[in-house]
């Protein structure tokens, strides 16, 4: 019995409790995006933000607009020199 109460900790510890993390993090991401952000999506396609939606987001790049999901939206992309 105490091998299983140890196995369940393990298993929270190690998987659980970081995904829920990760998930905060995309949500906060998400709710705080703004026109003019950098952003890359999950297939990494990188644009700047032009219009928002209350569940979608279009991104201009290079040649032309994209329309995606919000939760398509990966992170932020920072001009680092």
């Amino acid at each position: 019995m105490i091998f299983l109460g140890v196995m369940v900790a393990v298993f929270y510890l190690l998987i659980l409790r970081p995904q829920r993390k990760r998930m905060r993090a995309q949500q906060e991401l998400t709710s705080t995006l703004q026109l003019g952000d950098r952003v890359q999506t999950i297939g990494g396609i990188q644009g700047v933000i032009r219009a928002l939606d209350d569940d979608a987001v279009v991104i201009e790049v290079e040649q032309g607009r994209l329309r995606v999901v919000r939760r398509a939206i990966a992170n932020r992309v920072t001009d680092k020199a």
